[in-house]
């Protein structure tokens, strides 16, 4: 396989992975390793793909990392004896485009402690997305076997209180992207590409703000900073967005727990017919391009026990004009939590359409 072929399967794959559109570079904006931009838990996919002023579990690391500057001790806090460091892990799956009927997946896992002398939580996380099998041809068109291409990052994230009630955290993440491997390129290991990135998060949740006390929380987060993927001689832009995040608590008792959250989030990626402009620059022309993608969540627990999400999410057609509800639930026994979410798309006959995500959270409280 060519050099030329394989950025034709690049092509393919960033279009395959990033969901839907109607040119190539509509999702994430010709960026590389759109996976990158997949939520992880099923339970922030069942409230529309919200969670950046909410992160308040685990799944901080993807959301917003300074969520993790809040978990601290669980137990009688002000009782060493009768106290543990926050604990949690992570899992979740799910088949993706399931419209294409191709062998695509998306996996993810992290753990996460508090660590008193670090005076902040550390969570390692891997993400894994299976891109599926493709046949391996020559230039004249006979079939030489087939091969598996795949992306995966792993990334270590930090998050710690810098005041009562405000936040801070970031994420470390290495990234490499499996397209083809050696033994069918002509020019080494042209298939492969690597890069790495970090995510600047702030969280803030106000306890003195009179009626908005304890029912407020604002969030920002800087995610995907980091050098250009590039394979050999082609390179593309990793999608660095910026999340804007709120979240307000209607109700909260000791039977009920309702609260509706929106984010906004707007892809930092400047791309023309010349080329892509990188990091740090991209941070300001990034913003020439109009739109952004907006979230909007509710989420309904009943006794801690039983939960009932809706969402919306949409998007400009210039960034590939997704429009589509979701709907999740969730179950809480012990120490253990299981999330669902569906979509349901606006438009038939769309890729993402019948996604179903599942997510575990173990929570040692």
């Amino acid at each position: 396989m060519k050099l030329s072929r394989l950025s034709v399967l690049l092509l393919t794959i960033t279009l395959i992975t990033g969901m839907t559109a109607t040119n190539i570079y509509s999702q994430a904006g010709g960026a590389a390793v759109p996976f990158l931009l997949i939520s992880p838990d099923a339970r922030s996919s069942g409230m529309g793909e919200v969670g950046t002023a909410i992160a308040d579990d685990i799944n901080a690391i993807f959301w917003n990392p300074a969520g993790l500057g809040f978990h601290d001790w669980v137990g009688n806090v002000n009782d060493p004896e009768e106290r543990s460091p926050y604990r949690q892990i992570a899992l979740s799956f799910s088949r993706w485009l399931p419209q294409f009927n191709a062998d695509l997946f998306y996996s993810y896992g992290t753990i996460g402690q508090f660590i008193e002398s670090l005076d902040g939580t550390v969570a390692l996380n891997f993400v894994f997305m299976n891109l599926g099998e493709f046949t391996r041809t020559y230039e004249n068109g006979n079939v030489a076997g087939k091969f598996l291409s795949n992306e995966f990052a792993v990334g270590l994230s930090y998050g710690t209180i810098v005041a009562k009630d405000l936040g801070i955290g970031f994420q470390l993440r290495y990234i490499q992207s499996n397209l083809a491997p050696a033994t069918i390129t002509t020019q080494g290991d042209a298939g492969t590409g690597r890069s790495g990135s970090f995510d600047l998060g702030v969280l803030w949740k106000p306890t003195d703000l009179g009626f908005f006390e304890d029912k407020l929380s604002l969030g920002a987060n800087l995610q995907n900073v980091g050098p250009k993927m590039t394979y050999r001689n082609e390179s593309d832009p990793l999608p660095t967005t910026l999340r804007l995040g709120a979240a307000y608590t209607v109700v909260k008792d000791d039977f009920n727990d309702l609260k509706f959250a929106l984010d906004v989030a707007k892809l930092l990626v400047k791309r023309d017919s010349l080329g892509s402009d990188p990091v740090p620059k991209s941070l300001i022309t990034g913003w020439q391009n109009p739109g952004a993608e907006l979230s909007i969540g509710a989420e309904y627990w009943y006794e801690s026990i039983v939960a009932l999400r809706l969402g919306y999410f949409t998007e400009p057609s210039r960034l590939g004009n997704r429009k589509y509800w979701n709907f999740g639930a969730g179950v809480r026994y012990d120490i253990f939590r299981l999330d669902f979410s569906f979509i349901n798309t606006i438009e038939e006959n769309h890729p993402l359409a019948n996604t179903m995500r599942f997510s575990l959270l173990i929570d040692w409280k």
